[in-house]
């Protein structure tokens, strides 16, 4: 098997933060602090249609601008009666559309699992996107630490809870989301950061198939 190819696997945890970031109200920031320049760097070292997506997702927040977004993604997220794209994982998972369910209550349960603790001026549900996809950005960087410290214990643990976390939590409920996301968006930046983060979790889903196909791999293998 192929060696682990650590620059890959860096690139994968920093376009997951990436993400997330692009969750929060979109602002100024974004720009000055080149957010969109970072997340295509990221995206062209895994593969080359997720960099030419962060490529085009650039070329939306500059061409669409902060002011006209943060519209659409009160729209999409908020409101004002009922979000477009409720951005919680119960939203999905439940049949009666609620918050802070059973579904909430398990997402949670995984965080304590994994020594993930919400940041008290985090101001979102547990469930909201951003908070599951930095998640993942955490257990991502947990795989990439066992595999260069040469610690298969870790890694083991690292990617058997991240392949839990896909296959009951955010790789069930990520594909209607950003469906949602698509269909209701008015800006170009909000339908390319939905097509970006679905493939990019999906492929993330896709990986952590194939390795617990092979659990007995050594630490240096991919």
């Amino acid at each position: 098997m192929p060696a682990y190819d650590q620059e890959r696997g860096l690139a994968r945890q920093d376009l997951c933060r990436f993400l997330a970031a692009c969750y929060y109200q979109p602002g100024p920031e974004f720009a000055e602090e080149k957010v969109f320049d970072s997340m295509r760097h990221a995206a062209a070292r895994i593969h080359p249609e997720l960099a030419a997506e962060a490529r085009r997702l650039g070329e939306q927040f500059s061409a669409e601008g902060s002011e006209s977004l943060l519209l659409d993604y009160t729209r999409l997220f908020l409101g004002p009666a009922q979000a477009i794209a409720g951005p919680y994982g119960s939203v999905w998972l439940e049949n009666q559309k609620t918050l802070m369910g059973g579904s909430t209550m398990a997402v949670l349960a995984l965080y304590e699992e994994g020594g993930f603790e919400m940041d008290e001026e985090f101001r979102e549900l547990p469930d909201h996107i951003a908070a599951e996809l930095e998640f993942l950005y955490l257990l991502i960087y947990r795989e990439n630490e066992g595999h260069r410290n040469g610690e298969p214990e870790a890694l083991k643990a690292a990617t058997g809870l991240k392949k839990r976390f896909l296959d009951e939590q955010l790789g069930l409920w990520i594909g209607p989301f950003t469906a949602a996301v698509k269909a209701g968006a008015q800006s170009g930046f909000y339908r390319r950061l939905a097509e970006l983060t679905d493939r990019f979790v999906k492929m993330e889903a896709g990986d952590s198939k194939t390795v617990s196909a092979s659990p007995n791999r050594d630490i240096g293998d991919a």
